[in-house]
């Protein structure tokens, strides 16, 4: 299923949702910025995370990204990479920001085997530093990731970091 819309149309939905915020923002790298973009709120909005979710498949396949599996940053990536996953029929797994005290106290959940490659889906890269911890999880339990797409990358180094670190991001 290709997207419908036109990345170009895909912005102005995200702003009429009000995914993309004008004023003054501190982000997580702490830096601060006169735009945030908010795109948990697409949950709110079945087609519009449909188009989204379409929009990281259509460029997962055009890089000819190689994965058995995708990881969504948690959270506002996890419906993202769930909507692709359901939709192209491969495999999930959830990264979990904190393990459970309880349980089977994993961080990283679903079924994989050590050396699959898996896909990192990400909402916003600024610094690079969630996907890192993604990245960081999936590893220690001997998954391999090359890739990672995001929907928006603010240019501010997070690429850079993530490719020392041998991973290529995509947007």
């Amino acid at each position: 299923m290709a997207p419908s819309m036109s990345v170009e149309e895909l912005i102005l939905r995200l702003y009429e949702i009000q995914a993309v915020k004008f004023g003054s923002f501190t982000l997580k790298s702490g830096l601060q910025s006169p735009i945030y973009f908010d795109l948990r709120v697409i949950v709110s909005h079945p087609i519009l995370l449909q188009e989204v979710s379409e929009h990281v498949w259509q460029l997962a396949t055009q890089v000819k990204a190689s994965f058995v599996s995708v990881c969504g940053v948690p959270y506002t990536a996890l419906p993202i990479a769930t909507v692709v996953c359901v939709n192209h029929g491969v495999p999930m797994l959830l990264r979990r920001k904190e393990a459970k005290d309880y349980g089977t106290k994993k961080l990283i959940e679903g079924q994989f085997q050590p050396g699959d490659l898996c896909l990192v889906i990400e909402d916003v890269v600024t610094s690079g530093s969630s996907v890192l911890d993604t990245v960081e999880a999936l590893s220690a339990e001997g998954l391999l990731v090359r890739d990672a797409i995001v929907l928006l990358d603010r240019e501010q180094g997070g690429k850079h970091m993530l490719q020392e670190k041998g991973i290529n991001l995509h947007w």
